[in-house]
């Protein structure tokens, strides 16, 4: 059996579903389901119980999947060992957002007790490339928020967060309940930087053109609605100094905080903060 089928095997087994284990795997359907057909053939019995529907382990599947996954696990650490041993085992990871998020807090922590000997580097990037520097090659793997162009990167949601506007608070607007966009009209919202990610650019700017002062980081932003009574967005939970109050906006869609590495990495040591970033964003959030 090799790594690479089990990892499939596995996949499938968590998803309950070929097509979405292939959009997970990041390949097509095809392949996926003939890898599957070549183990069945090699274990000499069904794995997955089949439906229009999707799939559900075997008796055979189920024993499988206990020793596929502690297999997988198993070779992931001989690999952070190894070049652990050669002095390769380093990660460097860019972080853009809320640096008190709760999730954050538990992934340091989840990754470091599974990875004691990893050299972990962290790079905290402004507002202006929210790939903290993966496209540039100054990361290898990023907690950021999306949109943005995804181009050759894999993205994969840790959780998406409700947005609102933030204001004066003693602007009228800050006393509704709720806004919409179109309450929004005609305001001053801030800018990013030419050259920023025009995805990017546009869901912060609610999705068109719009005027008002630059910045780069959050505290330009908290300053530049606090002096200029300027429109800012912030995801929905995130706390905000005096003088300012945060509306939801509920035409506007949510903030999705991502892990996103260079397509095709295969990286053990990314595959595992992926894993474990996963685990640590399922937690609800208590602030």
């Amino acid at each position: 059996m090799e790594l690479r089928t089990l990892r499939y095997f596995v996949a499938v087994a968590e998803e309950r579903h070929f097509g979405r284990a292939a959009a997970r795997l990041h390949m097509s359907q095809p392949p996926l389901s003939r890898a599957i057909q070549q183990l069945e053939s090699e274990v000499g019995a069904a794995l997955f119980d089949r439906s229009p529907t999707g799939v559900d382990l075997t008796r055979v599947g189920a024993v499988l999947l206990d020793d596929a996954r502690a297999l997988l696990d198993h070779a992931d650490r001989v690999s952070t060992r190894v070049a652990a041993a050669a002095g390769n085992a380093n990660l460097t990871i860019g972080i853009l957002g809320d640096a008190t998020d709760p999730g954050i807090t538990r992934l340091a922590a989840a990754y470091r007790h599974k990875h004691p000997e990893v050299d972990i580097r962290i790079r905290d990037t402004d507002l202006t490339d929210p790939t903290c520097g993966l496209r540039a090659g100054l990361v290898d793997v990023a907690v950021t928020r999306a949109p943005f162009n995804d181009t050759a990167l894999t993205a994969h949601e840790l959780r998406a967060d409700p947005v609102g506007a933030v204001l004066r608070a003693d602007d009228p607007l800050a006393h509704r309940d709720h806004l919409t966009l179109a309450d929004l009209a005609g305001r001053r919202w801030f800018q990013f930087p030419d050259g920023t990610d025009p995805v990017w650019q546009a869901y912060w700017n609610g999705g068109e053109p719009r005027e008002g002062p630059v910045v780069r980081v959050v505290q330009e932003c908290v300053q530049a609605v606090l002096w200029n009574g300027t429109v800012g967005i912030t995801p929905l939970g995130h706390k905000v100094p005096d003088g300012l109050a945060t509306v939801p906006l509920v035409d506007m869609a949510p903030s999705s905080v991502v892990v996103v590495w260079n397509e095709g990495d295969t990286n053990p040591l990314i595959r595992s903060f992926v894993q474990i970033a996963t685990a640590a964003y399922a937690i609800p959030n208590h602030r």
